[in-house]
């Protein structure tokens, strides 16, 4: 009896489960961008589905890395781009061969030049692809019909936001940043002080001097203007189009319910920020897995000295023949053995300590006890893997947030640079040497890790909920600031500032003409009384 007792309990409870499960889930809409991005991102989507969400993306027919056809819990809604796959690649092979090879021969003003010309052709493609997309009316009945409750944007790639404003659903964005801080700022509301909060792609650090806070503000003034060149009038009037009244990229974009920032306070520096804006750095780190056994063999025979792993990333495949004899002449002259992720010519100058890879499980290998220093182009991703494990890096940025991820690093003592363009052997060389033999790198990499692990709940679990809130409340209206309802003017309170200079100006001029007509007065006495 009692056992039959225990089975309808059990039975009611599992009932109970399956009934109330769904309920309490819901449909999110993704807006993703490729590359490193969406390796961050899949983390989240993935997590969401294994909730029991059901997760929708939406695709291009020309990716890199998003694979509509892969066996996942992921849905995928693919959509026919404007942009063709030699396209993709003759931009993307085009920007790599620039920043690796062409920039360090050329000018600064010649190397932003050609810069500003990919970035404006690319601006160019993706508004024909946002434009395809928001007067698609096919593809847009079937997501109104789906009835989403959320819509998740990386607004490196303008247009989620629209899509979510034509949907009529809340919308989060998931960053590392904006070019700028751009959007964070003017878009999201975010305080920026200009006096200790530096500028994105800087390389500055909260701590400035005269000189480099006059560079900051500077260097701001510069990237809003050199936005506003990169078409976003053009996206103005594309919004203004698609939704039928007049617009901004910058307003539409501005209504998230939640800002999802890809960083934490073990790389941040400390800086004002909203209710809104939550940091969620490191998100898909991992505890370490086993290695494959011809890998692990190979570490194992490093011995006390350990290893190195080098990866310049996802996006950099191979270099220019003299820079990887460089990079190969410097490995090869150090006790660790090297893992590099490489797919280029083999260097001539290769050691026998250094082994190359198309692929490697750099969280795995991070994570490996006789992981001794991690070479890196400083991208988001790899450092947080970094960071987690507490280890010291060598930073060899190229392009976007690197130099900026790096000088992080570099300020709070967990890694040296050395400049990709300008590099030598013994360059690299001295900053391996440093980064393995002075404690100091260490002791600062392992401090970062324990503040990584340090936190309330963990990054994904924190990034999931807010999610799940928004789709909960059907928004997060309560915390997005006032700020969002004032003009610029009033957001700095120069109105207020304008009508107490007036009131000032006013009393000024009471005082002297009551001074004047005083004087006057007394003048006409004095006169009257000498004619007496």
């Amino acid at each position: 009896m009692v056992v039959m007792f225990e089975k309808w309990v059990l039975a009611l409870i599992w009932l109970q489960l399956s009934w109330s499960g769904p309920g309490s889930c819901g449909k999110v809409l993704v807006w993703p961008m490729d590359h490193s991005h969406w390796i961050n991102l899949k983390f989240i989507l993935n997590e969401l589905a294994s909730r029991g969400h059901n997760v929708t993306v939406l695709v291009p027919s020309m990716t890199f890395l998003i694979d509509p056809t892969e066996r996942s819990a992921l849905n995928y809604e693919v959509y026919p781009s404007t942009f063709q796959k030699n396209d993709w690649w003759d931009l993307f092979e085009s920007f790599i061969y620039l920043v690796t090879s062409e920039m360090p021969r050329l000018s600064s003003w010649q190397g932003t030049a050609k810069l500003n010309e990919i970035f404006l052709y690319f601006a160019q493609k993706i508004r024909e692809v946002c434009r395809s997309v928001a007067l698609n009316q096919e593809l847009r009945k079937k997501l109104q019909e789906a009835d989403f409750d959320v819509l998740i944007t990386d607004p490196a790639i303008p247009c989620g936001e629209l899509i979510a404003e034509i949907l009529e659903i809340p919308l989060v964005h998931t960053l590392r940043f904006s070019p700028g801080n751009k959007m964070e700022k003017y878009c999201g509301g975010l305080p920026s002080p200009l006096s200790y909060v530096p500028s994105i792609l800087t390389g500055l650090t909260d701590r400035m001097s005269f000189v480099q806070r006059l560079i900051n503000t500077l260097l701001s003034l510069y990237f809003d203007f050199w936005l506003d060149q990169l078409g976003e009038k053009e996206w103005d009037q594309l919004y203004s189009e698609v939704l039928g009244r007049p617009t901004t990229l910058c307003e539409i974009m501005g209504k998230a319910e939640m800002w999802l920032i890809r960083t934490y306070w073990d790389f941040e520096f400390p800086r004002p920020y909203l209710p809104n804006f939550e940091f969620v750095g490191g998100l898909h780190c991992q505890p370490a897995k086993p290695l494959p056994e011809e890998m692990e063999a190979f570490v194992q025979s490093s011995g006390e000295h350990g290893i190195v792993v080098f990866s310049l990333g996802s996006m950099v495949k191979n270099l220019t023949e003299e820079k990887a004899n460089l990079i190969a002449a410097a490995l090869a002259q150090i006790p660790q053995k090297v893992l590099w992720r490489y797919k280029g010519k083999q260097p001539a100058t290769l050691g026998p300590n250094t082994k190359l890879y198309d692929w490697i499980p750099q969280n795995d290998l991070l994570g490996h006890p006789k992981t001794k220093a991690f070479i890196t182009h400083g991208g988001t991703n790899g450092i947080y893997e970094a960071i987690y494990h507490g280890v010291p890096m060598v930073g060899i940025p190229m392009f976007a947030d690197q130099p900026d991820n790096i000088a992080h690093m570099k300020a709070k003592g967990a890694a040296a640079e050395v400049d990709f363009s300008s590099m030598t052997t013994d360059d690299l060389l001295g900053a391996l040497d440093a980064v393995i033999n002075e404690a100091s790198y260490k002791e600062s990499a392992l401090r970062l890790s324990r503040i990584h692990h340090d936190q309330p709940t963990k990054p994904l679990d924190r990034a999931v909920f807010w999610i799940e809130f928004v789709m909960r409340h059907k928004g997060a209206k309560h915390l997005r600031p006032a700020s969002h309802s004032l003009t610029w003017y009033q957001y700095h309170c120069l109105d207020v500032v304008a009508f107490l200079l007036g009131c000032a100006a006013l009393g000024l001029f009471v005082v002297a003409r009551c001074c004047l007509f005083c004087c006057g007065k007394l003048g006409r006495t004095g006169r009257k009384r000498k004619r007496e």
